[in-house]
């Protein structure tokens, strides 16, 4: 079980709240931590997709190999088919 923490919300949020668990037949309580769960998830998420970006740049810059965007949009669309083909090789 958690602790409490405490959240103050204007009078204008906290009824909009009030009125989506109701609608929802669940209590504020859960409709706040639902969001805030949803919330921390998606930026989590944003944040390892920054994170992968800024370590693909600094390979990038390290290495100078690359693939074109019309190679991996060549490759990405031949997934699924009968003619896959293989993933494109990286150059300078």
């Amino acid at each position: 079980m958690g602790t409490a923490t405490s959240i103050k919300l204007d009078d204008e949020l906290k009824g909009r709240v009030r009125t989506l668990a109701e609608a929802r037949r669940r209590s504020a309580h859960w409709i706040m931590r639902e969001a805030i769960a949803q919330y921390v998830e998606r930026e989590e998420k944003r944040e390892g997709f920054r994170q992968d970006t800024l370590k693909a740049w600094e390979e990038y810059q390290a290495t100078g190999l690359y693939a074109t965007a019309e190679e991996v949009d060549e490759w990405l669309a031949s997934w699924g088919t009968d003619n896959e083909l293989p993933a494109p090789e990286c150059h300078e």
